[in-house]
């Protein structure tokens, strides 16, 4: 007799979604944490979080923001941060060759665990055009998985 399971086997956006939950909490971000996946044919080929480059202080163990302590939005003043993307982080650690027709996922959050949106900024999206990748799943404000084709 095979015993079948009520156990909802998640589609293949949700699963590489929740990895680039997973790969968000290595973040060394006070304001965001995001994470990001590359995936080609099923297969993960790189992934990355926000943060300090190689070498330098995070700003979790400095205790302190810049932009935070100067107020300053989302989406605005990106010189004063010294934190690299997610995305930027996975496309540099990826195997050229390997991230044509690649899909991006991204996943991020809030200081207060609420998600924020994984749509990439207009550098890391000319990152990924330049990359080769042809999609790029995220999550919105909302917890939604959306898809947009690179292009």
């Amino acid at each position: 007799m095979v015993k079948h399971s009520t156990h909802k086997r998640p589609d293949w956006n949700e699963y590489f979604i929740e990895i680039a939950k997973v790969v968000s909490s290595r973040s060394t971000c006070i304001r965001r944490k995001y994470g990001a996946v590359i995936v080609k044919d099923k297969v993960i080929i790189s992934t990355g979080y926000n943060g300090s480059p190689r070498g330098m202080d995070n700003c979790i163990d400095l205790g302190t923001c810049t932009r935070q302590e100067m107020n300053i939005p989302s989406g605005e003043r990106y010189e004063l941060c010294e934190a690299v993307h997610a995305e930027q982080n996975a496309i540099i650690s990826a195997r050229p060759d390997l991230m044509s027709g690649a899909t991006i996922y991204i996943a991020g959050f809030e200081e207060d665990e609420s998600y924020a949106s994984g749509n990439p900024c207009k550098l890391c999206d000319r990152m990924i055009k330049n990359a080769g990748i042809s999609e790029i799943v995220f999550l919105t404000k909302k917890g939604n998985i959306e898809r947009s084709i690179v292009g």
